[in-house]
C-alpha cells in the first residue's frame, strides 16, 4: 500500500527534500512530507543560532530520526532570523505537520534569484515519484 505524499503547490523544493516559502524577503524552511516519512519518527533537530549566515545548498543543521541522521540544507542564502524553538521539545511536529508547525528556520533572503534554482512543485513531484 502506497502512502500519499503531500506536495504543496505554493512552495519551492530542493532535491534534498527541503521546502521553502518566501514572503517578501523572508523564507520559511522545513523538510517535506516525503522526507519526514522516509526518516521516520524525528527525535532531535539541531538548530542554528539566530544570526547565523547560511548559504544555498550548504548544511545549516541536523535532523535525527529513529531510522537515520541527516543534514539539513538551506534552500537559499541569507541570515537566520528565527528558529522554531518548539522543535527542541516537540521534534515530532515535523512528522505531524511538516508544512505548518514543523517549520525549522526563517531566513532573511540575500539573493532572491537563487529561487530560480529550486524545484517547482511539479518537478519535485517527478523527483519523488522516481524514488517510489
Amino acid at each position: 500500500m502506497e502512502t500519499k505524499i503531500e506536495i504543496k503547490d505554493d512552495l519551492k523544493y530542493t532535491k534534498e527534500h527541503e521546502w521553502v516559502k518566501v514572503e517578501k524577503d523572508v523564507a520559511t524552511v522545513g523538510i517535506t512530507d516525503y522526507a519526514q516519512k522516509q526518516l521516520g519518527d524525528v527525535v532531535f533537530v539541531e538548530l542554528p543560532q539566530v544570526g547565523t549566515l547560511v548559504e544555498q545548498m550548504k548544511p545549516f543543521g541536523v535532523i535525527e530520526a529513529v531510522k537515520a541522521v541527516s543534514d539539513l540544507f538551506s534552500p537559499l542564502s541569507g541570515e537566520v532570523i528565527e528558529v522554531n524553538t518548539q522543535l527542541e521539545s516537540q521534534s515530532n511536529l515535523i512528522n505531524s505537520d511538516p508544512y505548518g508547525q514543523g517549520w525549522i528556520i526563517k531566513i532573511k533572503v540575500k539573493e532572491p534569484k537563487e529561487l530560480e534554482a529550486l524545484l517547482s512543485p511539479a518537478d519535485y513531484r517527478k523527483l519523488v515519484e522516481s524514488k517510489t
